[in-house]
């Protein structure tokens, strides 16, 4: 079966630089119109680009709003805005806390509620990008994997509450390597030996997760709502293997 999305209109949060960027880029590969905002002004070629900041209701209603005057419709959105800097929970204030959650739970509840009063109408689906951190401790992120777990969450309720119009999927997405990954793992030769943890022996990059969520959002995708991808290149190497001093025996 060939993939295709022309005609579509993509919403993708958050969608200029590191993953968002590969999911836009997938997108626009397939022949979705996209639109991109994020805090900040960018550009991303190929792409229209809205300023926004996605935990603010007026701000998110005109974003919607205003793609529905421009293309007429809204077909797809992923809620890839997110992420948080690294800090020990003792040590963030509730502030932080706060700030963590709204942007990477609340956040994408409030542009699903925009996008879906669209959708009801014509139809639709949405991708939320979430993260292995919220299925594994997360220490140094916890309210960070605390969020995400309540993303995953989100996704299953969302999906009932909105069909059959609308479909609702995420994405748990390991280690990717962006831009960015040197504040993550350090040097080359840190991000090669986390590299040699995950079985796939390498990080995602953005254009592998992009090709997830189109997926998710395409008509190949068609019966399935409500449900969470992992795409974590297998996971991690359990620990104990690399402590254990004997060749055989199981648990």
């Amino acid at each position: 079966m060939e993939l295709s999305l022309d005609g579509s209109v993509v919403l993708v949060t958050g969608g200029v630089r590191g993953v968002g960027l590969g999911i836009t880029r997938a997108f626009l590969s397939v022949g979705a119109t996209v639109v991109t905002c994020a805090r900040r002004p960018a550009s991303v070629p190929g792409a229209s680009f809205v300023q926004c900041d996605v935990r603010d209701a007026e701000q998110v209603s005109a974003l919607v709003s205003g793609i529905v005057a421009r293309f007429g419709r809204l077909d797809v959105l992923v809620n890839n805005a997110g992420g948080a800097p690294f800090a020990l929970a003792d040590k963030a204030s509730p502030r932080f806390h706060q700030k963590v959650v709204e942007l990477n739970l609340l956040a994408p509840l409030l542009v699903s509620q925009a996008a879906n009063a669209v959708m009801q109408e014509s139809g639709g689906s949405i991708v939320m990008v979430s993260s292995i951190s919220g299925r594994r401790p997360s220490p140094g992120t916890a309210a960070y994997g605390a969020a995400k777990a309540g993303l995953d969450s989100l996704t299953s309720s969302l999906a009932v509450e909105w069909a059959p119009r609308v479909r609702v999927n995420a994405l748990a997405v390991g280690m990717v390597r962006t831009e960015q990954s040197h504040l993550h793992y350090g040097d080359e030769a840190g991000i090669e030996a986390v590299s040699r943890t995950v079985p796939l022996g390498r990080l995602a990059s953005p254009d592998e997760v992009g090709a997830c969520a189109v997926f998710l959002a395409s008509p190949l995708a068609s019966y399935v709502t409500g449900s969470t991808l992992v795409v974590h290149g297998g996971g991690e190497v359990p620990a104990f293997l690399a402590a254990a001093n004997t060749d055989g025996g199981s648990s």
